[in-house]
């Protein structure tokens, strides 16, 4: 299932996936990844992407 909360946030700070991945440490295409559901982040990964973003994990990562 496709992130669209994880690219929406990113797109509201005007951060490109590239920005995003330097802050928490991997390359662009894994955030490209999580973002197309086709990567299953670690939860330490997770935490990183919610605090650069100014989200909680439920923000991001709960699924309804």
């Amino acid at each position: 299932m496709k992130n669209l909360r994880l690219k929406s946030a990113r797109a509201i700070l005007d951060m490109s996936q590239e920005q995003l991945a330097e802050a928490v440490g991997v390359t662009r295409q894994t955030i490209g990844m999580i973002e197309a559901g086709k990567f299953n982040p670690s939860l330490q990964l997770c935490i990183a992407i919610c605090k650069t973003l100014g989200k909680t994990l439920d923000d991001i990562f709960w699924e309804v």
